[in-house]
C-alpha cells in the first residue's frame, strides 16, 4: 500500500513538472515570436496546416484544428486580407471554396520556421546530437498522444 502511496506521489510530482515546464516553455515561445515573428500565430499554425494539406475549407479547417466555425472565419478573413492565403474554387470540383497559401504566405512561414529554427540551435547549442533527437522523440510522442486523445492527428512530414 505505502509503495503505491508512493508511486502515485511520484507520478503527481512528474505531472506537476510537466505542467510547470509547458508553461515556462509557452512562454518563451510566445517572447521569442514576439521579437522575430511576421505572422500571429494563429496565422502560423493555419499555414502549417495547409503547407501540408494543400487548399481548404472552413469546414476541413473546424476538423482539423477543433475550432468554431466563426472563429476559423475570422482568421481566415484577416489572412486574406493580410495577402497571406486566397480563396479558390475546390480543385476537385466540390462546392466549398478552399483557402491556398500566397507566395506572400509561404515566404513570411518559412522566414519565421527559419527564425524558429535558429532560435532552437541556440538554445540546443550545447546539447549532443542524440540529446536533441531523445529530446525531438518525446515532445512528439507526447504530442501524438494528445492528438490521439483529442482525435485530431496533426500530419507530419
Amino acid at each position: 500500500m505505502r509503495e503505491r502511496r508512493r508511486r502515485v506521489r511520484q507520478a503527481s510530482d512528474n505531472f506537476e513538472r510537466v505542467e510547470r515546464e509547458m508553461t515556462l516553455l509557452a512562454r518563451y515561445r510566445y517572447m521569442a515570436m514576439a521579437q522575430t515573428t511576421r505572422l500571429e500565430r494563429s496565422a502560423y499554425v493555419l499555414l502549417c496546416r495547409i503547407e501540408v494539406d494543400g487548399p481548404l475549407s472552413i469546414g476541413q479547417l473546424v476538423e482539423a484544428l477543433g475550432l468554431d466555425t466563426s472563429t476559423l472565419n475570422r482568421q481566415t478573413a484577416a489572412m486574406t486580407r493580410a495577402g497571406l492565403v486566397e480563396r479558390i474554387p475546390d480543385p476537385e470540383g466540390g462546392l466549398a471554396r478552399k483557402f491556398r497559401m500566397t507566395e506572400e504566405g509561404a515566404q513570411k512561414l518559412h522566414a519565421d520556421r527559419e527564425d524558429a529554427v535558429a532560435n532552437l540551435e541556440r538554445v540546443l547549442a550545447d546539447w549532443s546530437p542524440e540529446e536533441a533527437g531523445a529530446f525531438a522523440a518525446a515532445l512528439e510522442r507526447f504530442n501524438t498522444r494528445i492528438e490521439t486523445i483529442i482525435g485530431q492527428p496533426w500530419p507530419r512530414p
